[in-house]
């Protein structure tokens, strides 16, 4: 008889699997700190913060201990004619730790519903100010999310191809590569000029699954200048880029810049529970506010601010504000560009890069790209040494949480090193 608990006769259906190539998941039973543990007691290095999410460790005491206590005394209630404490304080302590001019907080549960509130926070700021703008500008190779709106906003490609006829059309701008800036400046500044933009959204410093692509804070400011001057939106979607991935607690503070609206997520409860907030400037907040029912901000989610999820939010910021995370965030960026310099001249590996904490490199394949057939070996041969990375077809990115040990990084790129002899790379 299958045993029903059993991976391989799972009904689950799982997210960005094929499960033809990979029938088999891995089973986890427990975590601590940087480490999995799998159900035959085998130990993992989670050296991508599970998709992003973990930032002081798994199973972090404080946290789970609020989440405890929290869900002893308030589990759910509806977010429309109520609030609670825990939702109303953290607001409060996210507008301290923000960049200057973010004034709402708007509660949601996921980084693709934050962008997706974002966007619809844009479009009904200029209907209901009597200019109906509607026009969406995006980056070259963005990747915002997977709900109608943030695959509008994404790059068009695999992630999205099935679902075109929903999308709305976006004005895709080039990627400011280094030392291409100006072409990206010039194209905002022409589709600011000429057409009905309603905002720009953006990635900062980071674009994640697009390829961990990094860019210049000094571009970002530059774009916050033009937005500017053309009365342009200006949407920071810092889902994966917040607390402190990029070495500031928010990316766009390395360009001294406030957007408009800011999305957060993953980092939010330190991965601990779903959890999202888009916050706003108070004229975009303004523009909804009115005895006229019609201009009311139509969004909501059954879970909107639930308080256990608050809970471990403020829990998380309790972390930051009396424990040294920032000195060891720095400990990791120092550690991190070690561990690269060490790849720099080998012909195996191409666009050496780093931002903060996120370091990544691509193996130079014949097929390079997302689905290039290296993504799926490279896993497993990862998950066989004990560590889990999970590369972008050909780009291997190390993104920790920020507990994890100088040794822990040195056995993460030393199976790198070793990575390429198991899919034959290195040929250009």
């Amino acid at each position: 008889m299958t045993d029903p608990s059993s991976p391989a006769s799972s009904p689950v259906w799982h997210p960005f699997t094929q499960h033809a190539l990979q029938p088999k998941m891995q089973r986890i039973s427990r975590g601590l700190g940087a480490w999995l543990k799998t159900d035959d007691e085998r130990l993992i290095i989670d050296a991508i913060s599970s998709w992003w999410v973990i930032t002081h460790g798994h199973c972090h005491p404080r946290i789970v201990a609020a989440i405890r206590d929290q869900a002893e005394r308030l589990d759910q209630v509806i977010f429309a004619g109520f609030s609670h404490e825990p939702a109303e304080t953290l607001a409060h302590k996210l507008l301290e730790i923000v960049p200057d001019g973010l004034d709402r907080v708007f509660y949601s549960d996921s980084g693709s519903t934050a962008v997706e509130v974002a966007l619809k926070m844009a479009l009904g700021y200029w209907r209901n100010t009597g200019q109906p703008r509607t026009r969406i500008l995006a980056l070259e190779h963005a990747y915002h999310g997977d709900t109608v709106g943030t695959m509008s906003a994404g790059a068009r490609g695999v992630f999205n191809a099935a679902y075109e006829p929903l999308l709305f059309d976006v004005e895709r701008l080039p990627f400011p590569s280094p030392g291409d800036e100006q072409a990206t400046l010039d194209a905002l500044e022409a589709a600011c000029r000429e057409q009905n933009c309603a905002a720009l959204i953006v990635e900062p410093l980071v674009l994640g699954a697009g390829g961990m692509l990094v860019w210049s804070a000094d571009c970002l400011r530059e774009m916050r200048a033009i937005c500017d001057k053309y009365d342009v939106l200006l949407i920071a979607d810092e889902v994966m880029t917040g607390w402190a991935r990029t070495g500031t607690m928010f990316a766009c503070e390395q360009a001294g810049v406030t957007p408009d609206i800011l999305c957060s997520a993953k980092g939010l409860t330190a991965g601990h529970l779903p959890l999202a907030v888009t916050l706003c400037s108070e004229r975009i907040y303004q523009a909804h506010y009115s005895e006229d029912r019609s201009k009311t901000f139509f969004h909501s989610s059954s879970f909107t601010a639930n308080p256990i999820s608050c809970a471990a939010a403020l829990a998380n910021i309790e972390l930051w504000e009396d424990q040294p995370v920032l000195e060891r965030v720095g400990d990791l960026v120092g550690w991190q560009s070690a561990a690269l310099a060490k790849f720099e001249g080998d012909e195996r590996f191409a666009n050496i890069r780093q931002s903060g904490t996120i370091a990544a490199l691509d193996l130079v394949v014949p097929d390079a790209g997302y689905l290039a057939e290296a993504g799926l070996a490279l896993q497993a041969f990862f998950l066989d040494c004990g560590i889990l990375l999970r590369p972008l077809g050909n780009t291997i990115y190390v993104m920790p949480p920020y507990c994890i040990t100088s040794e822990q990084l040195d056995q993460i790129y030393a199976a790198i090193a070793e990575a390429p002899e198991i899919v034959g790379a290195g040929s250009r």
